[in-house]
């Protein structure tokens, strides 16, 4: 590989396009950094640095070298005919992902060949037009995805239409007679695309399920469900399975575990919570020494790798919590009460056992398969009002608001009053508060925000509408099950210098994107907050703490800590560990929710087979089931939150034309959204109902512009607006402005 000589004086942009040019020629398969290009062509100055990412830019539009990984170049040799997956617009603006993980390309209606969302195709680039970007045409489908649709019947004398409002069709779905299955005019259906002929302008489909009609709760919060993809339903062969299996506490079982059934025991949970995964234990052992456990149900005790309940648990991967039920990972009979651990029944558990002094410091620990009783159920109201009493809450949770009315815990009922543990309580909460306050100093951002909740009638009719905060009670658990994830992290990940940790499925969180942080820092400013962005993660996590705190009970909180959560990178599962950046650990894991949570139960597993003196397992097989249970999670959380939009729509149509104050809380170029304060509700206003001037987008600095008069509309901005229409169909509320403050 020789050296280019190109100097800096008196570079010409075109003289060095075309060494940059010769230069990948001559080096077609290797990938340099930019500084490497810098390095090998002899750029010194500034300018010449400046000009080559010029060069680049115009380079990378052509097609001629590819950016992998960022900042690293490479020239670009791609084949005439990919094989990848299709991605299916509305507008048809369809999209090409190649295999080799490639930039999408786009892809024509014309040129579509009628392929669906997700469908393996194999496509040839076409003939790059000059300033226009690379196309593709799809040859073939390879595969067809087993996506469902969604929608309402529409049924005529011989035939239906599913009116549908996936986003990745443009066309309804005609549905023959004799694949109707009976459906009715406004039911909600499931249906399957079969065929889409050539010259035919709708897919013809054929009807999988009905779910009821439009509008009955139980049937739009099934349709939500599979509109993601999600099941509904739980296969009666499983449930079957599930129904065989038995607790299996027998003298044999007990006598291979670690007997602590004479340890105080509690768990606390939701007040409508029925899976109970974790629970605590204390007990003194000397003055200023604490043994506490964290004991969590031993599911994989009875889910069997490989079993028809795994493989329906795996193909779940966790469980999905909409508005008004819980669709569950495991079947009930193993969720709700073989592994539940329940008060008064002995249950089998996987426990860390830690020594504690009264400053929160681990002096020993181990982790050991038991056998446990819980003495109690509590809520976490109950927890909570302990607390409040005994002056041992924060300050800040007198202050804040209180959740709705607590359900009574039915297996709390005739059990001793919560005030007969108080000593236990407070002393975990102190240790909880230090871990926390430990936490914070070593980096950890804290991100507590209030989530919206609803009363639900026996129908699933919204009556109102709730905010839940965590407090003390909440935060006591939290951090005991984080002490837990990060110790058993540890004790895998954290090996000594030249040796190679075995494959753990661990959950991180990548530090922030740099460019989004400084965009950031540019927004908070206009609220008269500052933002450092340079330093260590320490001193960068320091700060989005310190804007945290500044912003607390402001205006423009929610919408500061929304931009600051876009800011953020998204945790996900991977064998590859990178730390977690918002917790400040570097080693950190699931462990503690293995009824509701796949990689908790992988984890189970692997620490059996480690502690049993297993060999390690295949990191690429197991990075496959952290991409997996990471899509899933992303998926189950979209569902929640269409459910959530669903019921606020339902909620505010009880409210058409009354006026409420809001908060801008995002701007679009087709119009604004705003969040109503008293009921945290999100509606839109169109950009064509925004009168008196012609509004321009400024992605930059999140606002609408006037052009004429120059008025603003900014994110954070408070405003009157109108309810003016309640969408249930599109889950979507419109708001008429009133009032710009």
């Amino acid at each position: 590989m020789g050296k280019k000589k190109t100097g800096s004086i008196g570079l010409r942009k075109s003289d060095l396009e075309r060494t940059v040019i010769d230069f990948f020629q001559e080096n077609p398969a290797i990938t340099f950094p930019l500084k490497g290009i810098c390095k090998q062509l002899h750029l010194r100055t500034s300018q010449a640095k400046m000009l080559l990412v010029d060069v680049l830019e115009g380079l990378l539009v052509d097609d001629f070298v590819k950016e992998q990984p960022r900042g690293y170049y490479t020239l670009n040799m791609p084949s005439q005919v990919m094989t990848g997956i299709f991605h299916r617009k509305a507008n048809g603006k369809n999209t090409f992902e190649p295999e080799d993980g490639g930039e999408p390309i786009l892809v024509a209606e014309r040129n579509s060949l009628h392929a669906m969302d997700g469908d393996t195709v194999q496509v040839t680039l076409l003939a790059r037009r000059k300033h226009h970007v690379r196309e593709a045409a799809v040859t073939e489908i390879l595969k067809r995805s087993d996506k469902t649709f969604v929608g309402t019947l529409q049924v005529q004398r011989g035939y239906a239409y599913l009116l549908t409002e996936d986003r990745t069709l443009a066309n309804d779905i005609f549905i023959p007679k004799e694949f109707l299955k009976k459906g009715q005019t406004g039911d909600k259906a499931v249906v399957r695309i079969v065929e889409w002929p050539d010259r035919a302008k709708n897919p013809i489909g054929k009807v999988v399920d009905i779910l009821g009609k439009t509008g009955e709760n139980n049937a739009e919060m099934h349709a939500i469900l599979a509109e993601y993809g999600l099941p509904y339903v739980y296969p009666a062969a499983v449930e079957k399975a599930a129904e065989k299996l038995t607790p299996g506490i027998t003298d044999e079982e007990v006598a291979r575990r670690l007997d602590m059934r004479d340890v105080l025991t509690f768990t606390i949970d939701p007040a409508d919570a029925k899976d109970f995964d974790d629970a605590l234990s204390i007990r003194e052992l000397k003055k200023g020494l604490w043994e506490v456990g964290v004991h969590i149900a031993d599911v994989s005790h009875y889910v069997k790798e490989g079993s028809i309940i795994d493989k329906e648990a795996y193909k779940r991967a966790t469980s999905v919590y909409l508005v008004d039920r819980t669709v569950p990972m495991l079947p009930e009979r193993l969720c709700n009460f073989i592994c539940s651990l329940r008060p008064d029944e002995d249950k089998l558990t996987y426990s860390v056992i830690f020594h504690l002094n009264e400053k929160a410091e681990v002096k020993y620990w181990n982790l050991a398969h038991t056998v446990t009783r819980s003495d109690r159920r509590f809520t976490y109201e109950e927890v909570q009002k302990v607390l409040e009493d005994h002056n041992e809450a924060s300050e800040e949770d007198y202050k804040a608001p209180g959740d709705s009315a607590p359900l009574p815990a039915p297996d709390s009922i005739g059990a001793k009053p919560a005030e007969n543990f108080a000593e236990p309580l407070i002393i975990l909460n102190r240790m909880a508060k230090i871990l926390r306050q430990k936490r914070f100093a070593g980096g950890a951002v804290d991100f507590d925000r209030c989530e919206v909740r609803f009363n639900i009638d026996n129908d699933g009719h919204p009556t109102g509408v709730y905010f839940k905060v965590a407090k003390d009670a909440n935060k006591l658990i939290e951090e005991f099950m984080l002490l837990a994830n990060r110790t058993v992290a540890e004790s895998i990940g954290k090996v000594p210098k030249n040796q190679k940790p075995k494959v753990l499925p661990y959950r991180i969180h990548e530090n922030p994107d740099p460019q989004k942080l400084l965009n950031l820092a540019d927004f908070v400013k206009k609220f008269g907050h500052k933002l450092r962005t340079t330093g260590n993660r320490q001193d960068i996590s320091r700060n989005l703490n310190h804007l945290l705190s500044d912003i607390k009970g402001k205006r423009e909180q929610n919408v500061i800590e929304m931009i600051t959560l876009k800011a953020m990178m998204k945790a996900k599962y991977s064998v590859h560990n990178c730390g977690h950046y918002g917790l400040a650990f570097d080693y950190y894991t699931h462990f503690t929710s293995p009824i509701r949570r796949y990689p908790d139960l992988m984890v189970h597993r692997l620490l059996t087979r480690y502690a049993e003196g297993g060999r390690t397992v295949s990191p690429v097989k197991y990075e496959e089931y952290c991409e997996h249970c990471s899509d899933m999670e992303q998926t189950a959380a979209s569902a929640e939150r269409a459910s959530i939009k669903y019921k606020q729509v339902e909620f505010m149509g009880e409210h058409l034309g009354e006026t409420f104050q809001g908060t801008i809380s995002s701007v679009t170029e087709f119009g604004i959204y705003v969040e109503i304060d008293e009921n945290k509700c999100e509606g839109m206003i169109p950009l064509r109902d925004l009168e008196g001037d012609y509004y321009e987008f400024d992605e930059k600095n999140y606002c609408l512009r006037g052009r004429r008069y120059h008025h603003q509309y900014n994110l954070g901005d408070s405003v009157k607006v109108q309810v003016s229409r309640a969408d249930l169909y599109r889950k979507q509320l419109d708001f008429k402005l009133i009032q710009p403050n």
